[in-house]
């Protein structure tokens, strides 16, 4: 019996799984993921899938988290927010301004549940999960113990976090703690943000601004699938930016605290002339070269073979490698999206 994925992805690629359950509590998870593991079926949790692709069908049972709740307390400096797993991000975003909570606005419109927020340590506009982020609840799939890391214990970088290695398999995030400074700063560093009167700005302006941007830019996933920014921001040393900024005056670039430069992907791409470039039903986006579109019936080999142009163009004229940001599934589970595209 084949369960079909394509409604559990934003890509909406034709895959399959031999079993898929949504699960609204620990016991379920853990109970489930126990029983599918004894039988040496492969697993993997899922939020709304907007950050992964499915190259093939999956041999194994995909668990949906579906894990709900915000709990808010405070007090004379700060908002504290204990988020459940499988609440979707920018519902939340919404519901902080609403309730008055400023700090999460330059993160509106980021697809996804909360849960899958510290494993990428989700970031736009100058901010990073990492800036909010309290605590993060996990279960561990094994032992059924239920424990916090802190934020520190996180280790959390640029795309990065503990949740990529030492707690990537066996392990769940439940839920997360968000820690919001009544304080409120604006963060205003980015792109159109940079117009705004830091004494004047409103939080509620920041978001309205953060989800024009993005709305214009990035194609909605039921109309062109798509997971977002395909590729990272690459980081490279100071004396080979030095290089290309020769030949390029006006490449965009963001020194970071230990002397590297970050460049932004989408411009390299762009510069590339790869905009609308399509690789059978997988295309570049004509507004935001940084986003990879499902135009026309793609399937997994389609996006792959995309990338990997992608990837071979901005070697070729920059000298930098782009890395994926999308987590690549095969059939028993997470593939090396590096060397898929290589």
């Amino acid at each position: 019996m084949k369960h079909s994925l394509t409604p559990f992805h934003t890509f909406h690629l034709p895959a399959n799984a031999s079993k898929i359950v949504e699960f609204s509590s620990a016991e379920q998870l853990l109970n489930e993921w126990q029983t599918a593991v004894n039988n040496h079926q492969p697993v993997l949790i899922l939020g709304q899938g907007s950050n992964v692709i499915f190259l093939d069908d999956f041999d194994g049972c995909v668990f949906i988290n579906k894990l709900k709740g915000i709990e808010h307390h405070e007090d004379e400096q700060f908002h504290y927010l204990h988020v459940q797993g499988g609440e979707n991000w920018h519902e939340l975003v919404k519901w902080t301004l609403a309730n008055n909570i400023a700090g999460l606005e330059n993160l509106a419109l980021i697809p996804g549940v909360a849960g899958s927020t510290p494993i990428q340590n989700i970031g736009a506009y100058g901010v990073e999960f990492e800036r909010a982020c309290d605590f993060v609840e996990v279960l561990n799939l094994r032992t059924g113990d239920i424990f916090r890391l802190t934020k520190q214990e996180c280790q959390f970088g640029y795309r990065e976090s503990v949740f990529k290695h030492q707690y990537k398999d066996e392990f769940a995030i439940l839920s997360v703690g968000i820690k919001l400074a009544k304080a409120w700063q604006p963060v205003l560093s980015y792109g159109s943000l940079t117009q705004f009167d830091p004494q004047r700005v409103t939080p509620q302006q920041v978001f309205d601004e953060v989800c024009a941007v993005r709305s214009a830019k990035l194609p909605n996933p039921d109309e062109f699938g798509n997971a977002g920014s395909f590729f990272k921001n690459p980081v490279i040393e100071a004396a080979k930016f030095a290089q290309i900024q020769t030949a390029y005056p006006n490449i965009p670039n963001y020194p970071q605290t230990d002397g590297t430069i970050k460049l932004a992907a989408g411009w390299l791409i762009d510069q590339c002339e790869l905009k609308g470039f399509q690789v059978g039903g997988a295309a570049v986006h004509e507004k935001q070269a940084l986003v990879l579109i499902n135009k026309q019936a793609a399937i997994g080999s389609d996006v792959v073979a995309l990338a990997k142009e992608v990837r071979s163009r901005v070697r070729e004229k920059f000298g930098v490698e782009l890395h994926p940001e999308v987590r690549f599934m095969g059939k028993n589970g997470e593939v090396n999206s590096e060397e898929v595209t290589r």
